[in-house]
């Protein structure tokens, strides 16, 4: 039963796509700004289908420490759900996305269209100074900029692989961080189709005030992160 709700899920996941997308793309030809509507609709229908296909739920917490433009959100991934949700719970982001994304077919036009930011992972200095960039125009358009600091999906219980963009761009910004914990990875792995039902965490943590050192921040990030997902986690074993 779990994988035949997972196949209808990944069949409606691809539909809502497709429709959202093209019919989204009529107003998006007359004005870029309606992008990101467009992307904020169809993240509404996958969680509603994620809801009553799925039966996961989501709850979000510390929405409180979220300030209106000029933040950066560091979060934790788990599952490609960490790149659904958020639309719903910020205001106009701008999620930096691996660039191999921006060349899905309709997905990918969306992402460009609305602002959002690439990283090669293997361009080096030169990548990293371009995110940073395109970061600093977000930031100046009042968007809160959202980065997974490990750049890729993790399993839960893996080790921590904290990049060095995340730094980059709170050096270079002066804008507090909001560290984001998350248990997406109970119920939507990294890696496979089947999903389980359940009630899926997004907490927004204390923001971390700008002037930190490079290895400061880092550890106050990582501590941050780590030791918040690993308490929804636990919480999520025991509703099991």
């Amino acid at each position: 039963m779990a994988f035949l709700r997972s196949l209808i899920y990944e069949i409606y996941f691809a539909l809502a796509i497709l429709v959202v997308g093209s019919f989204g793309a009529i107003a998006v030809l007359f004005d870029r700004k309606y992008a990101l509507n467009v992307v904020n609709i169809w993240s509404r229908a996958e969680l509603w289908g994620l809801k009553y296909i799925q039966g996961i739920t989501i709850e979000v917490r510390g929405i409180e420490n979220l300030r209106d433009g000029k933040v950066m959100v560091a979060g934790k991934h788990l599952s490609t759900l960490d790149t659904v949700a958020p639309f719903t719970m910020m205001n106009t982001p701008a999620f930096v996305f691996k660039q191999e994304l921006f060349k899905v077919p309709i997905f990918g036009w969306y992402l460009k269209v609305s602002g959002m930011i690439a990283i090669d992972r293997d361009g080096g200095m030169a990548a990293l100074k371009g995110m940073v960039a395109e970061s600093k125009v977000r930031i100046e358009e009042n968007r809160p900029i959202l980065i997974f600091p490990e750049g890729t999906r993790q399993p839960i219980g893996a080790e921590p692989d904290y990049k060095p963009g995340v730094a980059a761009i709170y050096g270079m910004l002066g804008v507090p961080c909001v560290p984001l914990a998350l248990n997406t990875g109970c119920y939507w792995k990294n890696k496979g189709m089947v999903k389980r039902p359940g009630k899926v965490v997004f907490e927004f943590l204390e923001p971390i005030e700008p002037g930190l050192k490079r290895q400061e921040f880092m550890e106050k990030l990582q501590t941050a992160i780590e030791s918040g997902t690993a308490k929804l986690v636990e919480e999520a074993s025991q509703r099991q």
